[in-house]
């Protein structure tokens, strides 16, 4: 698979464009301006070749480490008076083996400084394997939420993209929700978990990965009747699914979530004059949707494994419930 193999060899994105690319662009500029402009070939070649290296350059080492928190703040009409002004982190996509170095910190940081009710993570913890949380431990140990922290897993989190075969998938799959656990984080496998104040309370449901066409890379796991068993149609919903798709698909129409939470997308990585090229493939894409007051926000993420971003910078959203 290509972007298997991309994960594996990143360093062959960084020779062909910050050297590769530029040449080739180099010797194109000078032979099409060889006869007209002898004078300006070399001048148009490097300019052209400097443009691409730079943007190349800022997009991986810089953009990738200019964090945002994104503040949105959301009104309910049947949400507990208990939970007026509560306050969610929703972090996603953090791709650990990828991450710039510092920047988990710098997460961690941030999200902390909101002082959080509940930190929700949707998915994509990894690229490859397991073991690339394991010098991150430290920092995420540091993450605190009164209410503690939930996440789902992402296409990434099931371990086809190391060797790509079933029984290498299923033990990383198993270590990685070890670890998470083992973080005293609640992982979300087609369950949920509540928030309680007195007697009202909040229902945190997490779906698996369920991607719109099925393959071992984007697993169509999810199950709303086992994620949703014993919950009440009465009960405030806040859905945690890592494929923003399943929110038309599954959720809009089999399930009452007032709110559903989602990444996978990393708002296209790439984003210019507001458009991304993610749209082509997600009609949610970023950002915050809304179809009959419920609610769909879609996180640009932190990382990605192919760590590159231009005029889409890494994110983590504060949301705050309001009672209206």
């Amino acid at each position: 698979m290509i972007v298997r193999f991309i994960i594996h060899h990143l360093f062959l994105i960084d020779l062909l464009c910050l050297l590769v690319v530029p040449l080739l662009i180099l010797f194109f500029g000078w032979y099409l301006t060889r006869r007209r402009h002898k004078k300006s070939r070399l001048v148009v070649g490097v300019i052209l070749a400097l443009a691409v290296a730079a943007t190349y350059y800022y997009g991986k080492f810089v953009e990738t480490q200019q964090l945002e928190v994104r503040h949105v703040e959301l009104t309910f009409a049947d949400l507990p008076e208990e939970f007026d002004g509560y306050q969610l982190v929703q972090v996603s996509d953090l791709h650990l083996g990828s991450l710039p170095e510092g920047m988990l910190e710098r997460v961690v940081d941030s999200i902390n400084a909101q002082k959080p009710g509940l930190i929700l993570f949707t998915g994509d913890m990894i690229n490859c394997v397991q073991r690339e949380m394991e010098s991150q431990l430290p920092q995420l140990k540091k993450l605190k939420a009164k209410d503690g922290i939930c996440s789902v897993l992402g296409n990434h989190d099931y371990g086809y993209y190391d060797k790509g075969d079933t029984q290498t998938a299923s033990i990383e799959e198993g270590s990685l929700v070890s670890t998470q656990m083992d973080l005293k984080w609640r992982v979300l496998l087609n369950g949920y978990r509540y928030v309680r104040r007195g007697d009202k309370r909040l229902v945190i449901a997490g779906m698996e990965n369920d991607s719109e066409e099925s393959s071992p890379w984007h697993p169509q796991k999810g199950n709303l009747n086992i994620a949703l068993d014993g919950v009440r149609r009465t009960d405030f919903l806040i859905m945690l699914e890592h494929d923003p798709t399943c929110w038309r698909r599954k959720i809009l129409r089999h399930c009452h979530a007032q709110l559903t939470l989602s990444g996978h997308t990393h708002g296209g990585q790439v984003s210019i004059l507001g458009w991304s090229p993610a749209s082509l493939r997600y009609r949610e894409c970023e950002g915050l949707y809304t179809i009959n007051d419920r609610h769909l926000y879609v996180s640009k993420g932190v990382g990605g494994a192919i760590p590159f971003r231009l005029g889409a910078k890494p994110e983590i959203v504060s949301i705050t419930l309001k009672k209206k």
